[in-house]
């Protein structure tokens, strides 16, 4: 089979590249510039061309008998997504694993959420099988907060004190090749989550033990926090991540033991724990 992997040089997609590679997999990868395409591992055929220019689409994804639809936020991620679904169908793809958000419902005023219930919500219409992955917070987003952490002892993500069942990009990434490869998951929607709750105090506790040093979290003031993101980030998007800490630390997203056993169905193992990472990454810092 060939797999079309969209958003295959990032975070989670360039593992679903390597891991459908590592099992003799076909695979194309959707990348927008012919720079970023030398990062491809070999044997992953990249397609230069961007889901935002429909002149585009009549090559993007044909030849393709699966698509990993990843659309990473941003302004136009429902246009993007809504298009590449049209355009699979109309290539005749078999499958799509559409990556989506844990209990993306909980959500629908917040933009990103509002845009995967959107997608998914076509998907299912479409009248093309489909597998529906929805992780929690990534691990991985940590790696953003090294400076912070390591410098200033301070850990930033303010997702307060109710609990988050985060994830690792990896189970995702495994979740993903297994959704891929193997028909028997089709008209199913996984959560992908972690083992336990994480409350932000004690993911600086994690980080302090970790690095040898103090590190504090920095608390729940999401006005204050917005203020200070805008000097790295797009206003939109700063406006976007406060309403959805804002819910982080108001509801939570605790997954459920069903939810948890639905990671380790589609994952294929338990998934990683946090602390195991936090380790690791640790060590690579230092």
């Amino acid at each position: 089979m060939a797999h079309l992997v969209l958003g295959g040089t990032g975070t989670v997609g360039s593992l679903v590249v390597r891991g459908l590679l590592a099992r003799g997999e076909r695979v194309h990868v959707l990348t927008r510039t012919a720079e970023r395409a030398k990062a491809l591992p070999a044997g992953a055929v990249a397609i230069i061309g961007d889901l935002g220019d429909p002149l585009g689409y009549d090559t993007m994804f044909r030849g393709a008998d699966t698509v990993f639809l990843l659309n990473a936020l941003g302004l136009g991620e429902l246009q993007e997504g809504l298009s590449a679904l049209a355009e699979a169908k109309r290539a005749g793809v078999k499958r799509i694993v559409y990556l989506s958000i844990h209990d993306v419902d909980k959500g629908p005023h917040i933009p990103h959420f509002a845009a995967k219930i959107a997608v998914e919500a076509a998907l299912k219409a479409s009248g093309v099988p489909y597998v529906i992955l929805r992780p929690n917070n990534f691990f991985q987003n940590d790696a953003w907060f090294r400076e912070a952490i390591t410098k200033y002892g301070v850990y930033p993500q303010p997702f307060g004190s109710t609990g988050i069942s985060r994830v690792d990009v990896r189970d995702i990434a495994d979740a993903a090749v297994n959704a891929l490869t193997d028909a028997k998951h089709e008209g199913r929607t996984f959560a992908l989550v972690g083992p336990g709750a994480l409350k932000a105090p004690e993911t600086a506790a994690l980080w302090a033990k970790a690095v040898g040093r103090d590190v504090v979290y920095g608390g729940d003031d999401l006005a204050a926090w917005s203020v200070q993101q805008r000097q790295w980030l797009p206003a939109w998007m700063v406006y976007d991540f406060a309403m959805m800490y804002e819910l982080f630390q108001t509801k939570g997203l605790v997954a459920t033991p069903a939810q948890l056993a639905e990671t380790v169905e589609i994952a294929g193992h338990p998934p990683r724990n946090y602390a195991d990472y936090v380790a690791a990454t640790a060590a690579t810092w230092k």
